[in-house]
């Protein structure tokens, strides 16, 4: 599964300290995912707290944004 994480998803991963493995993590066994348009909505529990991803699917997932909830 290939991954990307765009310039504001890392940049909010670095401000909100969440992992890289993390965010994989919730989009390969999210608890629970919206999709709207194409855009998904992966939450998960980290254990310290509850995310979610925002990514698309193209030739490859394209993380757009991540954050806690």
């Amino acid at each position: 599964m290939h991954i990307e994480f765009t310039k504001h998803a890392k940049e909010q991963m670095r401000e909100r300290n969440i992992l890289e493995d993390e965010v994989i993590s919730t989009i390969k066994y999210a608890e629970m995912i919206n999709k709207i348009n194409n855009v998904y909505y992966a939450r998960k529990n980290i254990g310290r707290a509850i995310i979610e991803v925002v990514y698309i699917r193209e030739k490859y997932i394209k993380v757009i944004t991540v954050y806690p909830l």
